[in-house]
């Protein structure tokens, strides 16, 4: 993570220090707001894809700076995504994008924390008074985690008021600690018991791309 961060910090220096006289007669005429529809897929593992959908705000401070504002949704039902977070995904991200405009396109680094929520990401498992493996429920809750998209941007300007735009990232997951039950035999009764263990906090990187169409205003 350390070495993607720094390479992203060069990238960023170099094109500050190689704007062109041109581009800077054209922040003269940069709208300073954008809004985007974006689709976005994020890779968990080999083969384990999830699309989703979402939108972006951008307020161009200059012509190499950028707040942006974020938001996904993945709306199919994803079973082990996240091992263990599963269900619905919603993701919200705010950071920076920063880098080097030209007359028809544009590069950046862009890095943005925020937040992943998961509508089935953990469990507990609860007594219901029955018997055998009757006498256990299990209960989905959500699951918000911690999460940072670090990577980089390709703009393409068609006119000045529109904006092709596709990133590519590692959205690396944050897992906190938890504590997670589980059934086991009770060899002193035949019957089952409740159990429970913790899990140690750990980060999940995946790879995330979204490509959208902005209007500048």
């Amino acid at each position: 993570m350390k070495r993607n961060f720094s390479f992203a910090i060069a990238i960023i220096a170099v094109c500050f220090l190689t704007g062109s006289p041109h581009a800077r007669g054209q922040a003269r005429d940069l709208p300073k707001f954008e809004v985007a529809a974006d689709f976005t897929s994020i890779t968990f593992d080999p083969g384990l894809s999830e699309p989703g959908l979402g939108g972006r705000l951008t307020y161009n401070l200059n012509k190499h700076v950028a707040l942006e504002a974020a938001g996904y949704f993945f709306p199919r039902q994803c079973h082990f995504c996240g091992r263990p977070e599963e269900g619905q995904i919603t993701q919200g991200l705010f950071g920076v994008k920063a880098g080097k405009r030209f007359r028809k396109w544009g590069v950046f680094g862009k890095a943005r924390p925020g937040l992943m929520s998961f509508s089935r990401g953990a469990f507990e498992i609860v007594p219901t008074g029955g018997t055998g493996l009757n006498a256990f429920s299990l209960n989905f809750r959500r699951q918000t985690n911690l999460v940072f998209d670090l990577g980089g941007v390709l703009e393409f300007y068609p006119s000045k008021k529109i904006v092709l735009r596709v990133d590519v990232g590692d959205t690396i997951l944050r897992y906190p600690q938890r504590t997670v039950d589980f059934v086991t035999l009770d060899p002193a009764t035949g019957g089952f018991r409740l159990d429970s263990f913790p899990t140690p906090s750990f980060t999940r990187r995946t790879v995330q791309v979204i490509a959208g169409v902005g209007f500048r205003f």
